[in-house]
């Protein structure tokens, strides 16, 4: 029972990390460069560390300095402290989670989190520019542009003379056309997202994949007042096959979304199915903004070929079940950079592939690779049938499975479980199967077998 709890509920330790008070750094001239391709979370807090290393040149190459990615912004608190991230980027600070079963049946959960805890919601707009600006500020050099292509040296991984050419798009402000430039460095990290063209480059293989559709609806002051604190959750068939649906608060609007892998080509279905759900909660709202993107769903075969290595979704690195990936993100970035670092030894040396394999990517394996496996098995578990999905839901009213819930999700790390709170866990868990099962309305049948065995 200890390892379904914490399969079931818990996150891996992490350990917290405060950023150093921001600084320009000076570059001599002889140092090695590092090119970051991507600027969200991953990205910039790669560039960061990077960019502190005088002998490091370090170039940050994003393709929209503005860009606002679809997402649900839900971040654990714990970030704010371990990435020294202002108040200001969270639009929300949510205390209350309703749980909305297939046949309507709600749990509100929150009741065990202390005055002071709470799940930051955030634009990624928002949250995405300071972390780029603070890049910036520590030394990092902006580069507006979209990677088209790479030149990897046949010998890149015997010989550490060798240099990678990154060809791209150059973009000016109040231009839709790029110029064409070229840059070589020494080391690449693939910070660019589920499409991302550095792992193409370095054959990094390919990955199963999500589509996120989140449309952001402005509604009247006195709807937003419900969700001043409040997200919505709501599972089923209806609004996706294999995830959940939700109703994420924002500064002046909610994110409405759902995802599914299993069946794609349904995603507007049930982003219609969603909206009937939240039904007069968001009535009568302005639809301001859509979004879809794709979302990884398992770690690449490769995350290092030679000098080159993958950190955020471009590695994988997004959780099933919860769909979680800003935290990690930022996470893999920052691991990946201050292990190649200290490799480089004061920027004195360049890293071989296996030592940034016996460093980055075992230790963050180490930490999270159980986590990823714990929750994909759980997500093939309470998210395949609607009777599974009433026994989550329904499961959801137990405080203990709230408090171990909230703190391994607030603070990535495990919480001391009791052993008979766990026993009794067992038998509530048997007990909401069976009346799930027995009250669950039955799947719609679907079927894209083509279109589901796309890979990216």
């Amino acid at each position: 029972m200890k390892f379904f709890l914490a399969a079931a509920f818990c996150l891996q330790a992490s350990a917290f990390t405060l950023a150093p008070t921001p600084k320009l750094s000076t570059t001599s001239l002889d140092a090695y460069k590092v090119a970051v391709v991507g600027g969200g979370p991953a990205g910039a807090c790669a560039a960061e560390v990077f960019a502190q290393e005088p002998n490091i040149e370090t170039f940050m190459i994003e393709r929209k300095f503005d860009n606002a990615k679809p997402c649900g912004g839900a971040i654990p608190l714990c970030m704010i402290g371990e990435f020294d991230l202002p108040e200001t980027v969270v639009d929300r600070k949510v205390r209350r989670m309703k749980m909305i079963s297939p046949i309507g049946n709600e749990v509100d959960i929150g009741d065990t989190l202390k005055p002071d805890e709470y799940i930051g919601m955030c634009r990624r707009e928002i949250l995405d520019g300071f972390l780029r600006d603070r890049a910036v500020e520590y030394g990092a050099k902006p580069i507006n542009g979209l990677v088209t292509s790479i030149d990897i040296p046949s010998d890149h991984k015997e010989n550490k003379d060798s240099q990678y050419t990154l060809h791209y798009q150059k973009f000016s402000p109040g231009t839709s056309v790029g110029t064409p430039e070229s840059l070589a460095v020494d080391l690449i990290v693939g910070a660019d997202g589920a499409n991302s063209r550095v792992a193409k480059a370095m054959d990094a293989g390919e990955y199963n994949f999500a589509i996120a559709f989140q449309e952001r609806i402005k509604i009247s002051e006195e709807q937003m007042e419900f969700y001043e604190e409040m997200a919505e959750m709501y599972v089923g068939d209806d609004v996706s096959p294999d995830f959940y649906g939700w109703v994420f608060p924002k500064y002046d609007h909610v994110g409405v979304g759902t995802g599914t892998v299993v069946n794609r080509p349904a995603i507007k279905q049930y982003q219609k199915a969603i909206r009937e759900r939240a039904g007069d909660k968001i009535e009568g709202g302005k639809i301001i903004k859509v979004e879809a993107h794709p979302i990884p769903e398992h770690p690449r075969p490769r995350r290092v070929q030679g000098r080159i290595a993958l950190v955020g979704d471009a590695a994988g690195y997004v959780t099933k079940c919860s769909g979680e990936g800003i935290y990690f993100a930022a996470k893999s970035g920052r691991m990946a950079a201050e292990s190649i670092v200290k490799l480089m030894q004061g920027g004195s040396r360049l890293p071989s592939q296996a030592e940034i394999e016996d460093t980055y990517i075992r230790d963050y394996d180490r930490a999270y690779g159980p986590t990823y496996a714990v929750l994909d098995i759980l997500q093939k578990v309470f998210y395949s049938n609607n009777g599974a999905r009433e026994a989550f839901v329904e499961l959801c009213k137990s405080k203990y499975v709230q408090q171990v819930t909230f703190d391994s999700y607030l603070y990535k790390k495990v919480q001391g479980n009791n052993p008979l709170d766990d026993l009794k866990l067992l038998g509530e868990t048997i007990g909401c199967l069976i009346k799930g099962y027995s009250i669950a309305k039955p799947d719609q049948a679907f079927s894209n077998p083509v279109e589901s065995m796309k890979r990216i």
